[in-house]
């Protein structure tokens, strides 16, 4: 099979799609910043690298035959950070990657992080040496929708009567380990990850009111209102605009499209935000 690597393995999703290669019984290697937040796994070697840091990330990849992307966190310049990755992916001879990319990237999608997804999937594609790649497009975490939800709970947002489709991390984590234990089929496929149903967030706010034992509401914001609501967070621009936009690209329909492609390529079907909830799986712990 070759050795697998995986980016991100002491955080949520990179973490559990390296314990579900563990329990598969495969070799793999896991690329983190500080080694000493790497799970210890059976057969796993931890290599230190950063995305930005070409020769670490050269040297931590040799060897590697496929290799899971784990998105970097929210900065500035992470199309630069991710571009450096993939670069030397390709020096190192990575023969495929499989990249968590977002649902609906594209360069004018209204997420504006979901833009850096775009421009990460186009340098993948560039990047040459003969390096196959698969897409998987993560809706919104359904295990994020509950940190939606203010002090007073109340969910606020520019949201409007939009839907969105998310999508359980554990459904996520067993997606990536299917390709990446078989990445050969799923060459120059993008997937597009969601739950099985879309809901407004007014929806949203109910089944999490079920759950809670509590009642959560929607307060729908104009996009003057939530640019207004987070000021006293002191967050750059960009960030601040990356929050709204979340809401911004559900009012405008871009998140609600259900797809497939979990059934089809873990064998299961997709979780519901209830069934999250109702299992416990929501509490989003920090990394």
């Amino acid at each position: 099979m070759g050795l697998i690597a995986v980016t991100g393995a002491s955080g949520r999703l990179g973490g559990r799609v390296a314990r579900r290669l563990a329990a598969a019984g495969v070799a793999q290697r896991l690329v983190v910043r500080d080694p000493a937040r790497a799970p210890s796994l059976p057969a796993a070697s931890v290599a230190r690298a950063s995305f930005g840091e070409p020769d670490n990330a050269r040297a931590a990849l040799a060897g590697v035959t496929t290799l899971l992307m784990v998105s970097a966190a929210e900065t500035p310049d992470r199309i630069g950070q991710h571009q450096t990755f993939v670069d030397a992916a390709a020096a190192a001879g990575v023969e495929h990657l499989v990249y968590i990319s977002f649902y609906g990237a594209t360069p004018t999608c209204t997420f504006t992080l979901g833009r850096d997804h775009a421009a990460t999937e186009q340098h993948i594609r560039d990047a040459g040496a003969g390096m196959r790649f698969t897409f998987l497009r993560d809706n919104l975490y359904a295990d994020f929708m509950t940190a939606l939800v203010g002090s007073d709970d109340v969910i606020r947002g520019p949201a409007g009567n939009g839907k969105v489709a998310p999508v359980a991390q554990d459904d996520i984590a067993d997606a990536a380990t299917a390709v990446l234990l078989n990445p050969l089929p799923h060459a120059a496929r993008t997937y597009s990850l969601t739950g099985p149903e879309a809901l407004t967030l007014d929806e949203v706010a109910a089944v999490v009111s079920d759950a809670a034992g509590r009642r959560i509401v929607y307060h729908p914001e104009t996009v003057d209102e939530a640019y207004a609501s987070r000021a006293s967070y002191g967050a750059p621009e960009w960030q601040v605009d990356a929050w709204v936009s979340t809401y911004t690209a559900i009012a405008a329909g871009e998140l609600a499209i259900v797809t497939s492609d979990v059934p089809e390529l873990t064998g299961h079907p997709a979780t519901s935000l209830a069934d999250l909830l109702r299992q416990g799986r929501s509490a989003y712990p920090a990394d």
